[in-house]
């Protein structure tokens, strides 16, 4: 009730704005109307595993799917001022309850909070924009986003329920599990612990300048009561979420296909969290319980980087993360360093325009302290096998989209994962995957 309310307060402020300033609409529409629909089967075959635990990847079992269904609804409420509503639908399963990887091969199943499909609101916030300059530029619809002519420089003020990698961490070759690679470290930096939901999403306000080739986003946001869990809380000073960051857009550009982009950012949750340290020095000689040191007020702070590199019908990206790894895992996934770089190649150049090939390689590994726990037995939200024989957590996934009709794609896919949850005792893991992808 509380974002309904703030909402409400934003539009009866904008309303009396707008009446004051009588402006006229620029030319463009009112609203845009999109919708995606996306199915992701994956089966992994048997792979060694001498011991198991309570979080560990079934060594064998039946395929899994998942299903997500999404509606994009974007409406220009005033001049520079927009409503963005977002109902979703997702049901199935990942592997093994999802456990058992820290770099899971399925992003869509971090929607899923049942394994029967069900419907919720992804999105609903509030956007108002205030120009910097008098300079204009046509932007098209897509999803989210209406067709008009737009100030390019501006400054955003958005209030509500969204996902913070909407706004950070973009990446236009590794960020979409429904249309890119599908695996969580590739979705985004995977050393953010990114505050949201069981199914990705979070509330809170987001500032953001964009002004010629720079942009610098800044965000406030609600983190979840418990790890991993579906209710968000907001404590000032003990449970909040905050991220800074800055981007150059067609950094060493030669023309309008040959340039790079880069994304710097910094963040700090608080939350009620256990400490990998303390629990271990309570635990004593039994398996330590990351629950019972928790308490308000604890930290995780790092920092993420990224450059995409597009040269023409080729592109390539470069991601590194890290956090301090001290607290326990809250919201997204058991990584303390990720490193991930990739290749995609535009179906240009075998007379497939639409289609695209992709591969990446990514690392994963873990602080001191975090190996320290699990190798005692202790147990994140996603990832413990009850003892721990440590390695970095490797990972190569590629994929091929093929373009079957107007907006429908259909992608086979490969992940190759050694050391599955940073333990070289189980694994390596070889995973098959087939996605259909639609969008309206």
């Amino acid at each position: 009730m509380k974002i309904i309310g703030t909402l409400a307060i934003c539009i009866i402020s904008l309303q009396v704005k707008a009446q004051i300033d009588s402006a006229v609409l620029p030319a463009g529409k009112k609203y845009s109307l999109h919708w995606q629909t996306t199915l992701i089967s994956q089966y992994h075959f048997d792979f060694k595993a001498p011991y198991s635990g309570d979080n560990s990847l079934l060594n064998s079992e039946p395929a899994r799917s998942s299903v997500s269904a999404t509606a994009f609804l974007a409406y220009k409420l005033f001049k520079n001022t927009y409503l963005v509503f977002n109902p979703e639908a997702a049901g199935g399963k990942g592997f093994s309850k999802t456990l058992g990887i820290a770099g899971f091969p399925n992003g869509e199943v971090y929607r899923v909070g049942d394994p029967k499909p069900k419907p919720f609101i992804a999105r609903l916030y509030v956007e108002q924009r205030f120009p910097l300059s008098n300079r204009k530029e046509w932007v098209e619809e897509d999803q989210n986003q209406i067709a008009e002519s737009t100030s390019k420089d501006y400054l955003s003020v958005i209030v509500g329920k969204f996902s913070l990698t909407d706004f950070f961490d973009d990446s236009k070759i590794s960020h979409d599990p429904r249309s890119e690679f599908m695996n969580w470290s590739l979705m985004g930096n995977g050393a953010w612990d990114y505050p949201a939901n069981t199914r990705g999403y979070t509330m809170g306000a987001v500032v953001q300048a964009v002004y010629h080739d720079w942009a610098f986003r800044t965000a406030l946001t609600t983190v979840p009561i418990e790890a991993n869990g579906p209710e968000l809380q907001f404590r000032f000073g003990k449970a909040m979420g905050l991220v800074w960051e800055i981007e150059k857009l067609h950094l060493f550009q030669k023309d309008e296909t040959h340039f790079s982009t880069l994304h710097a950012g910094v963040f700090l949750n608080k939350a009620r969290m256990g400490n990998y340290s303390q629990s271990i020095q309570t635990a004593g000689t039994n398996p330590p319980d990351i629950t019972d040191s928790r308490s308000y007020g604890r930290t995780k702070w790092g920092y993420y980087f990224s450059i995409d590199n597009h040269f023409g019908p080729v592109h390539h990206f470069i991601k590194a993360s890290w956090n301090d790894g001290k607290n326990e895992t809250w919201a997204f996934t058991e990584i303390d360093r990720s490193l991930t770089t990739g290749l995609q190649f535009d179906g240009d150049l075998w007379k497939r325009k639409n289609d695209r090939l992709a591969i990446a390689f990514v690392s994963n590994g873990l602080s001191g302290d975090h190996q320290n726990y699990l190798a005692k037995g202790g147990y994140g939200f996603l990832i413990g096998d009850g003892k721990l024989n440590y390695e970095k957590e490797t990972i190569i996934e590629a994929y091929y989209s093929i373009h079957l009709h107007k907006q429908i794609f259909l992608s086979p896919d490969y992940q190759f994962i050694s050391n599955p949850a940073y333990n070289k005792d189980r694994g390596p893991v070889h995973i098959i995957a087939l996605r259909l992808h639609a969008e309206f």
